[in-house]
């Protein structure tokens, strides 16, 4: 994948057009249309089983990692269709960094470590490394808290120091954007209330797109919010978009009853 072109001014991040995820044969999500806007939070929501998750995945090709699981469909990251046959998937998860629901400490490696594994493949050179690590935890906000002990485990650190470590890892290789898999939801509140004060700073530099089940969650930081709900018919169960729109009017005045019935507690 060569360097992407950057999205004109006021262009989107992101265009998903007719996403259809599929485990072997079976449709999971209907097709999917979004527009992903820069340097903005992007909040994915809905009940269990709803395929949110899923077409997470399928923003970089990570879906298609699982045993029988494919897409279809165009999504475009700035002017490049990262489903076009000719395109790496390897390279494509670069441009599209992600973090997942449980912290990621590779164990035999120390915290400077874990951080500089994508750049080593990258062939920087030894000082080049050490100021990308440092600038990543520092944009991760964990540099204070790891800089006299960088040479520690990274397994080690706390289940909170473990995800933000996570997140300098992703950054350190410069992302487009970065894709967030429920990333709070084993952590403790305190952890939690850092990683959002990261995401919300984070916002300034990558467009974000983040699944989650809290729906608080969604509504403190995420600026647009895309609403998934099941559908059941005769093929067993699948996930379907209802509605997109900025958070606010989907908190205050969803479109969709399927999204008041959900937000309001009577489905989920």
């Amino acid at each position: 994948m060569a360097a992407t072109t950057p999205a004109p001014q006021g262009a989107p991040a992101m265009r998903i057009n007719q996403l259809k995820p599929f485990y072997g044969k079976r449709q999971a999500v209907r097709a999917v249309d979004l527009i992903i806007d820069p340097n903005k939070i992007t909040a994915i929501i809905g009940p269990s089983g709803c395929g949110k998750s899923t077409v997470l995945r399928c923003l970089n090709r990570m879906h298609e990692t699982v045993i029988n699981a494919r897409a279809e469909g165009d999504v475009r990251l700035g002017d490049e269709n990262i489903y076009d046959p000719a395109m790496d998937p390897t390279l494509v998860r670069r441009k599209i960094g992600m973090v997942f629901q449980q912290p990621i400490a590779l164990r035999t490696r120390s915290i400077f470590e874990n951080v500089a594994v994508g750049l080593r493949l990258s062939g920087l050179d030894n000082k080049r490394v050490a100021e990308r690590v440092e600038q990543s935890l520092r944009s991760a906000a964990l540099w204070d808290e790891v800089k006299d002990k960088l040479n520690q485990a990274g397994s080690a650190l706390s289940g909170g120091q473990q995800q933000r470590l996570s997140i300098a890892r992703t950054i350190a290789v410069a992302p487009d954007m970065i894709l967030f898999d429920e990333p709070c939801s084993a952590l403790d509140p305190i952890s939690t209330l850092k990683i959002e004060e990261l995401l919300i700073d984070l916002r300034r530099q990558y467009t974000i797109v983040i699944v989650t089940h809290n729906m608080q969650q969604a509504a403190r930081i995420s600026d647009k919010t895309a609403v998934f709900m099941v559908d059941r018919n005769d093929d067993g169960p699948q996930g379907v978009l209802v509605e997109y729109q900025a958070t606010r009017d989907v908190f205050t005045n969803p479109q969709d009853s399927r999204t008041e019935d959900y937000i309001s507690g009577r489905v989920g």
